[in-house]
């Protein structure tokens, strides 16, 4: 294993390089962390708005039920019955909603005739629309039973309408804040490891590449009693090792931070999401470092590729703030669905086969991008081989 072991010795020297972008994403990690600040906790309260309920229609079972079904929904406020006094009752938000039973209201509904009520509400008001949301609710019943039981008498009606309109469904809301918090923390967390990542991998890999690359070196490996393929199988080994290294100590600190969150599915979901893309980041590592050809350039790239694709990718900056072009140009980059997944698992409610399918997806995108890179460092290194 002298090629394996070579490959670290050449790690162990470029260690202090590598280990600034592992303290920047520590410090990044850490500050994101306490900077966070969960959403306030909601709670529904349910409220009653203030209404006018004028009848100018015949006092009936009918009417007095509906008066009787909004009181319960709402606050009736008396008001006389007259324009000026009941446009100041709006004006001044005395009342919010004035309906008004037209003449001969109660007869025309019993005949089946379409009949309308007078509304008079703040414009574009949600109140408004919940009041005839409740309105149209109580006519439309009672139509239905009215088509459908001939000589239903208004007693038998109001009855009935009362019976269904007061069936209820308990709704309980599920406190999961905490949970969120943690799922919103650790996906950024995650994001922002994309950017060391791509970093290290790509500083580490082309190190050795270059060591390795050297005409001199090369020539002296030929000669050498150890096959070609032995050497290139140790080559491949070491650098899968360093990139499960890098990848271990960069998911490490999530567990200190955010604890059995990580063993749940959303956790575990974005370790999986991460791995797949360090194989895809190791193998365009692999690439550049069989193009680049000076170590200064190492660090240039290593800044100006990771850096790029995060900017563009929705690392730094929210993929939601960002334009179309922009985020056409960083689909053809594997950070632009790393990130994508990220977002898709900490939205995610529950895992079911529908909210899988998406995430899986930007998965094997991003799996697809590595595999494609690696077949085009292959054709270089052979096209290399041919031509030397």
């Amino acid at each position: 294993m002298q090629v394996y072991k070579a490959f670290f010795k050449v790690i162990h020297k470029n260690l202090s390089q590598i280990m600034i972008y592992v303290v920047v994403f520590m410090v990044l990690a850490v500050l994101l962390t306490t900077s966070y600040t969960p959403p306030e906790k909601t709670n529904f309260t349910a409220s009653k708005i203030n209404i006018a309920f004028i009848n100018q229609d015949k006092d009936s079972k009918l009417t007095e039920g509906l008066k009787s079904y909004l009181g319960q929904n709402a606050n009736l406020v008396n008001i006389p019955d007259d324009t000026q006094k009941l446009q100041d009752a709006l004006y001044f938000r005395k009342v919010e909603y004035i309906v008004r039973v037209p003449l001969d209201f109660t007869e025309d509904l019993l005949k089946g005739k379409n009949v309308q009520l007078e509304k008079t509400t703040v414009p574009d008001s949600t109140s408004g629309i919940y009041m005839n949301i409740l309105i149209d609710k109580y006519l439309n019943t009672a139509k239905t039973y009215k088509k459908n039981i001939t000589n239903i008498t208004q007693e038998d009606l109001v009855k009935y309408i009362s019976k269904d309109l007061s069936q209820k469904t308990e709704v309980s809301l599920v406190n999961s804040t905490n949970l969120s918090s943690k799922a919103e923390k650790s996906s950024y967390y995650f994001n922002y490891l994309a950017y060391s990542l791509f970093a290290i991998l790509i500083l580490g890999v082309c190190a050795v590449m270059i060591v390795f690359n050297d005409d001199d070196l090369k020539k002296r490996n030929l000669c050498s009693p150890l096959k070609l393929r032995y050497m290139n199988l140790q080559m491949i080994l070491g650098n899968i090792s360093f990139a499960i290294l890098a990848w271990l100590l960069m998911i490490s600190a999530s567990f200190v931070m955010y604890g059995s969150f990580m063993l749940t599915t959303k956790g575990l979901l974005l370790i999986l999401n991460s791995f797949v893309f360090t194989l895809a980041a190791l193998s365009i590592s692999y690439l550049i470092g069989n193009i680049v050809k000076s170590r200064g350039a190492i660090s240039a790239v290593a800044n100006v590729f990771s850096l790029g694709t995060c900017f563009i990718s929705g690392v730094f900056v929210p993929q939601a703030l960002l334009g179309k072009t922009v985020l056409t140009i960083a689909s053809f980059t594997p950070t632009y669905w790393y990130i994508k997944a990220n977002n898709d698992i900490a939205a995610a409610i529950n895992f079911n086969t529908e909210n899988l399918m998406p995430i899986f997806t930007n998965m094997l995108v991003v799996l697809a991008f590595g595999v494609a890179v690696l077949a085009v460092t292959l054709v270089v290194i052979k096209q290399r081989r041919m031509s030397a």
